[in-house]
C-alpha cells in the first residue's frame, strides 16, 4: 500500500459520469459500473463519487446507483452529493460506502456533520471544500457547484470542519478543475499547516509528475479526475491508472 493515497475521483450526472473544467462544460466520459470494473482491475487505493447535481435540484442521494457502484467495488468508496441529514448519511454507509462527503450541508447545517461524526466515527465523515483564488491572491469558499461564494478564508472554514468531527477533508482549487496544469500548491500548504486531518487535495492534476509537489506541500490523499478519463491533446476518453511501480517510485 503507497503511503500517499492516489484517487480516481468520478462525477456523477443523472446516471451517468462526467468530467467538468473548472466546475463547468461536463462532457460524458461513461457509465460509471463500467469505470469501476476498469479502477478495481487496475487494484486503486480508494474511490470518490460525487453527484454533483444533486443539491442544486434540491434532491437526496439516488441510492440505487450507490448500491450498484458499492456492490462492484473493490476498493474502499467515498460518496457525497445531496447527502442532508444523518438518516442519508446512515443509508449510504448501510450500502457499503466506507465514508460520506459533505459539501453544502456542511456548510448550511454543519450540525449534521457533528452528528454524523459522533454517531459514526470522524473516520467516515469527510468535508469537501471548493475553493476559488480571488483577486490579490485571496482565496475564498465556495459552494453549490462553485457559484455561490461565502467570503471566508479556506483555513478558518477547514478549523470550523475539522472542529465539527470530519476526519478528512477533500479540498478542490475550482480554477484548476480539469485543466491538468497542475495542483495548487499555494492553496495546498496554507491548509494543510493550518489543521490536523488529512487533506485530500483535487483540481489540476495532468501527470503523475504533479503528484510530488503536492505531497510535499502537505497533501495526506491526491485525487484527480482528467487525468484518469482522458487521453491525448483532444481529451479522448480513456479510464487508465498509473502503474504502481511508477507511484511507488514518486510516492514512496
Amino acid at each position: 500500500m503507497l503511503k500517499t493515497r492516489v484517487i480516481p475521483c468520478l462525477l456523477l450526472r443523472g446516471q451517468g459520469l462526467v468530467k467538468t473544467t473548472k466546475f463547468k462544460d461536463p462532457k460524458y466520459v461513461g457509465d460509471p459500473i463500467n469505470a469501476i470494473k476498469i479502477f478495481n482491475d487496475k487494484e486503486v487505493d480508494e474511490l470518490i463519487l460525487l453527484d454533483i447535481t444533486a443539491s442544486r435540484e434540491g434532491r437526496g442521494p439516488s441510492f440505487g446507483v450507490i448500491e450498484e457502484v458499492a456492490s462492484e467495488c473493490f476498493m474502499p468508496l467515498a460518496y457525497g452529493g445531496g447527502i442532508q441529514t444523518v438518516e442519508e448519511a446512515r443509508r449510504i454507509l448501510k450500502l457499503g460506502v466506507e465514508k460520506v462527503v459533505f459539501n453544502t450541508t456542511a456548510w448550511r447545517a454543519p450540525e449534521v456533520l457533528k452528528d454524523a461524526s459522533r454517531e459514526f466515527g470522524s473516520q467516515a465523515i469527510v468535508a469537501s471544500i471548493d475553493v476559488r483564488r480571488k483577486l490579490l491572491g485571496r482565496y475564498e469558499v465556495v459552494f453549490d457547484g462553485g457559484r455561490q461564494g461565502t467570503g471566508i478564508d479556506p483555513v478558518e472554514y477547514a478549523l470550523r470542519m475539522q472542529d465539527a468531527g470530519a476526519g478528512e477533508l477533500f479540498l478542490t482549487a475550482v480554477d484548476r478543475d480539469g485543466t491538468m496544469n497542475g495542483y495548487d500548491l499555494d492553496l495546498i500548504k496554507k491548509v494543510s499547516s493550518g489543521i490536523s486531518v488529512p487533506v485530500i487535495v483535487a483540481g489540476g492534476a495532468g501527470t503523475v509528475n504533479d503528484f510530488r509537489p503536492a505531497v510535499d506541500s502537505g497533501a495526506a490523499g491526491l485525487a484527480a479526475g482528467a487525468m484518469f478519463v482522458f487521453h491525448g491533446p483532444h481529451r479522448a476518453v480513456l479510464i487508465t491508472y498509473p502503474a504502481y511501480a511508477d507511484l511507488e517510485r514518486l510516492l514512496s
